[in-house]
């Protein structure tokens, strides 16, 4: 009797060892799915809303966004607390930064990264060509006010079906928007000189 005593503990133990995996699998699997659930629920938004309490339009959206930015940027980066410009709280040449973001003001932003340089615009549609739209990537790259510190990426799209297709940028266009970054990140340098 013995003998068959440890036999069946023998058989019975794989079991509870087998049952104690699987309760932990489970367990390990609903802690998992509560992460994944807090996770999800913690970084959705909530709806902006205008003060009235009306969601905000996409348009009213993108122009709050670059409202956000441009405070960001113009407030904490290039003032100090008495209200004196300076460039030291960027990685990039302030003159080249603040002269791009001039430039291209009439462009909707996406994200202007003063650290890395960075700055994305959205596509944008003139009311005078509405089946062509434009965006742009410029890429401020040392802190020196140089003639090669700047380049710019154009992108352009034609509507065409309903569909919006890539289509040529003249090389010229990107030269002229550098030029003209280039030329107001002088204007700006000389003021600054000038009020030395």
């Amino acid at each position: 009797m013995e003998i068959q005593t440890e036999a069946s503990d023998f058989a019975q133990k794989p079991i509870v060892d087998l049952m104690q995996i699987l309760r932990m699998r489970k367990n390990l699997l609903l802690s998992g799915l509560a992460v994944i659930l807090l996770a999800t629920t913690v970084s959705c938004a909530p709806l902006k809303t205008t003060q009235t309490g009306v969601p905000m339009s996409e348009d009213d959206l993108k122009r709050k966004r670059n409202e956000d930015i441009e405070d960001s940027v113009f407030s904490n980066v290039f003032s100090s607390s008495n209200g004196a410009t300076q460039g030291g709280g960027i990685g990039v040449n302030s003159f080249l930064w603040r002269a791009t973001l001039d430039t291209i003001s009439f462009m909707p932003l996406i994200t202007a990264d003063a650290f890395g340089g960075v700055i994305l615009t959205d596509w944008r549609a003139s009311l005078d060509a509405p089946n062509e739209r434009f965006k742009m990537n410029i890429y401020i790259l040392g802190r020196q006010l140089r003639a090669d510190g700047v380049r710019v990426s154009v992108f352009r799209q034609v509507l065409d079906n309903n569909v919006w297709r890539d289509a040529n940028v003249p090389a010229e266009t990107m030269t002229k928007v550098e030029d003209a970054i280039l030329s107001r990140a002088r204007q700006l340098r000389n003021v600054s000189l000038s009020q030395e």
